[in-house]
Parts: structure tokens; C-alpha cells; sequence
């Protein structure tokens, strides 16, 4: 196991490889937490994707807020400006480039559910990133909870993973749970299409048995540990092919 260090910082927390002689930098990741904020979950997996070989920012989206605690989980993400998020992610690989141990690599961005959501729109809407590695990040705005008592707001929230798919700008690798509740597979197969209208390399995973958060393994109700292997190795195998990461 590669030894690795951990450390705050103004965006949220550092995980990375131990420098050496073999290498002293290493292609960054931006990793973006699901709905709840910065947990067990994204230290867990900031840690493994540190340990696989990147230099891993677990950017904190909730930093600024007065009150972080999550009470309604719809409201909290209907509450949310999706350019102020993309923005943020932006000042966040700014900052990652910024350090010793990512200066000069490549940057992806990955993230589960809310956080899979924003790792889509950041593929098709920035240029600050090369990869993108979404899990089962919601793709609809026209239902459930992206919708609230008025209606869609399409001032925060002015074009859905769904809709910007077809302007992907970089390799992408999507995993999603066949039995997902929040994202039918139908919502899936929209994604695909207009995926492929943008000619760029994407692969979308469909995993039999898995629904929502299958990655996380402090929910015992929806972890899928075999599943979840699978999967996260496939997503570091892409980001090592896309981001040129030491093996």
C-alpha cells in the first residue's frame, strides 16, 4: 500500500501519495461529495484514490455556509447555484495545480451522486479539467428533487447533466446502478444519446444489482462491495489512462 499524506486546505482536504524519488508529482483529482457534504464516505475514498496514485482535493461545496447540516437533502441542492458550484470546482483545480504535489499534471474530477451530478456538468462545461469519473449523479432537473414547490428554477439550476451532455469536452467514464431510484434508466439512455452527438471518447457503466450509493460503504442498505470494486477500479484505470497517472 502506497503511504500517503492528508492535510486542509482553503478548499477542503488533501489527499495525496508520499513523495520519492520515483515521483514527486502526481495527477490531480477534484472529488465531490453527494448531497450529505464532506463524511466518512468522501475521506474513504479520497484516501483510496490517494493510494492508487493522485494527488486528490475532497472539495468542501458547504465550506461557506453558515449552516452546513443537511436537513432536507432537495432543498439543499435546489438551494444551490450550479455556476457558482462549477466556478468553485474551477478555483479548486486552480488551487490543486498550485501545489508541489500536482504542479504540472493533469487534473480529472469525480464524484457520487450530487457530487456525480456536478463531475457531469463539469465535463461538458469547463476546460479547466481533462477527465471526468462520475457515479450516479442525478441527470434530470424536470423531477424529483431538483423540482420544489415553484417549479424547476432555472436560474440555479439552467441546464441538467441531460441536457448538456451533448457538449461534453473530455473523456468521461459514468457508473450507474440498474436499480437506482433516483436515475431511471431511462434517464440513462437519454444520457447516451446525447453523449454520443458530442464525438468524444465516454463510456457509461450499467451495473446489474446496484442502486443508488452502491460505492458507499457506511450505508449497509445500499453498499454493493464486489460491485463497488468493480467499478472504482474501473474509474482509476480511466483516470490513470486519461491523466497520466505512475502506476
Amino acid at each position: 500500500m502506497r503511504s500517503t499524506i492528508e492535510r486542509d486546505m482553503e478548499f477542503g482536504r488533501l489527499h495525496a501519495p508520499e513523495p520519492g524519488p520515483k515521483a514527486s508529482s502526481f495527477p490531480g483529482l477534484v472529488l465531490i461529495h453527494d448531497v450529505w457534504g464532506p463524511s466518512e464516505h468522501s475521506l474513504e475514498l479520497g484516501r483510496h484514490l490517494a493510494e492508487a496514485g493522485f494527488a486528490v482535493l475532497a472539495v468542501d461545496l458547504y465550506r461557506r455556509m453558515q449552516n452546513p447540516r443537511v436537513e432536507d437533502p432537495g432543498e439543499r441542492i435546489r438551494s444551490l447555484d450550479d455556476r457558482e458550484v462549477l466556478a468553485d470546482l474551477e478555483a479548486a483545480a486552480d488551487a490543486l495545480a498550485n501545489e508541489a504535489i500536482c504542479r504540472g499534471r493533469l487534473i480529472g474530477v469525480i464524484g457520487v451522486c450530487m457530487g456525480g451530478t456536478y463531475a457531469l456538468l463539469a465535463a461538458c462545461h469547463s476546460e479547466r479539467f481533462s477527465a471526468s469519473a462520475p457515479f450516479y449523479g442525478l441527470l434530470s432537473y424536470d423531477r424529483g428533487m431538483h423540482v420544489g414547490p415553484q417549479g424547476r428554477d432555472r436560474v440555479r439550476k439552467p441546464s441538467s447533466p441531460i441536457e448538456s451532455a451533448s457538449g461534453l469536452r473530455m473523456p468521461l467514464l459514468g457508473s450507474f446502478g440498474c436499480e437506482d431510484a433516483f436515475v431511471p434508466e431511462s434517464d440513462v439512455d437519454r444520457l447516451e444519446t446525447e453523449l454520443a452527438k458530442s464525438g468524444v471518447a465516454h463510456r457509461i457503466d450499467r451495473y446489474v444489482g446496484a442502486g443508488h450509493a452502491f460505492l458507499n460503504a457506511t450505508r449497509p442498505d445500499a453498499h454493493r462491495p464486489d460491485i463497488a470494486a468493480l467499478a472504482l477500479g474501473r474509474a482509476v484505470d480511466f483516470l490513470h489512462e486519461q491523466l497520466g497517472a505512475e502506476r
